[in-house]
């Protein structure tokens, strides 16, 4: 057993000092609090860090920055997610949901692509740091996809499930070659080309309801979660929540997101735009909606560092409460995911810990993060001991 000695531990009841004994989950009961002294193996030094729930990464896409680091410069998946695998365990999260869009586009975002990832995601999660999971972002008009996502349900291949799109707004802008510049590169397809492709799917906009209906019934039936993401108004909000999707993943209005709190959503926002100070895209502030309540859980979005540095910039920042701004990252998604196992720090959760140390900047840095009782990152070696 690793027992972590002398931190400042994060528990359901707030920080307390204490030590934490881990171990595999397979072979022991995963976390125990206050270890007897002789059940050490090996001990991790601890003093004057915080000891922290592993972060939980409800949707991160920076993963595709490994794959495809400039546009049509492609790499090997498995390569990409070996390295990404690293920067998440550098980066103190334990559980990450790759958000993997499968869209109508060919190319990057097409169907051949989401196969290859997710088959590559099953061939190198055994050898991984970290928990690797899947959170397919299907795009409503991707209508052919359907049968084939609702078989990856119904064989575990998926986690979470969430509903985009990103041709309605693409139709509004078609005529702007600098809005559609990206993602019409992306497909590898002339303009004209892709417009068509625009229209085809356009027309068929009559089955796209149906379509998410019988998705969201064949996730519940697997007991996957679903989200409706970049919820535009209230009004499709409760439509969606209606037939079963529960979390509303950045709604873009100050409006919506309070709607969606009203009704007991779980609301996810991105924790980059805690750290920058703001949307990027002129949506809400984060750390607004965090402040009226209206943001459940953080995300890193396409930035896996802010995901552990957030929680210490609300403190900073907007005086949230320190375990009040970790659990947006804890145990607000492993709620929300349906992993009962981890989020806290308690007797007989799984040991995924990570331990931070103030830099007094209003941040902190990761020092070690332990994912099912092993070390897999550690940035200071002086701190292990033999017991």
């Amino acid at each position: 057993m690793l027992v972590i000695k002398g931190s400042d531990v994060l528990l359901e009841s707030g920080f307390e000092r204490c030590d934490i004994g881990v171990s595999r989950a397979q072979t022991g009961a995963g976390v125990h609090l206050d270890p007897p002294a002789d059940s050490a193996h090996m001990v991790l030094d601890a003093a004057g860090l915080l000891a922290l729930p592993g972060a939980i990464d409800i949707h991160g896409d920076a993963f595709e920055r490994q794959i495809m680091p400039r546009p049509n410069v492609r790499f090997d998946m498995n390569i990409a997610l070996r390295d990404t695998d690293r920067q998440l365990a550098a980066n103190g999260v334990t559980t990450a949901f790759h958000g993997l869009t499968w869209s109508w586009e060919p190319g990057f975002r097409g169907a051949e692509s989401a196969r290859i990832f997710v088959g590559a995601v099953e061939s190198v999660r055994p050898h991984c740091l970290v928990d690797h999971r899947i959170h397919l972002r299907q795009e409503t008009f991707n209508l052919d996809a359907e049968d084939e996502i609702i078989d990856w349900l119904q064989h575990g291949k998926i986690d979470m499930l969430a509903f985009n799109d990103h041709l309605t707004g693409t139709i509004k802008v078609r005529h702007r070659p600098e809005k559609i510049g990206d993602m019409m590169r992306r497909t590898g397809l002339s303009e004209e080309a892709f417009l068509a492709l625009v229209d085809q799917c356009a027309s068929r906009e009559h089955e796209v309801a149906g379509s998410i209906r019988r998705l969201t019934i064949a996730a519940k039936a697997a007991d996957v979660p679903t989200l409706s993401h970049d919820d535009l108004d209230i009004e499709s909000r409760t439509r969606l929540r209606e037939i079963g999707i529960g979390i509303a993943e950045f709604p873009v209005t100050n409006e919506v997101a309070q709607a969606a709190s009203l009704a007991g959503d779980e609301i996810v926002f991105g924790a980059p735009n805690v750290l920058r100070g703001g949307s990027h895209t002129n949506c809400p502030s984060a750390a607004e909606m965090v402040r009226a309540g209206w943001c459940t859980i953080l995300a890193s979005d396409y930035y896996y560092p802010a995901l552990a540095q957030a929680p210490f910039v609300l403190e900073a920042q907007s005086g949230i409460p320190l375990a009040t701004g970790w659990g947006l990252v804890s145990a607000n998604p492993a709620r929300a995911a349906g992993l009962g196992d981890r989020g806290t720090i308690a007797n007989g959760a799984r040991g995924d810990i990570v331990l931070m140390r103030r830099n007094g900047l209003g941040s902190a840095e990761v020092v070690a993060t332990i994912c099912d009782g092993e070390i897999v990152f550690l940035s200071d070696y002086r701190l292990l001991k033999s017991a």
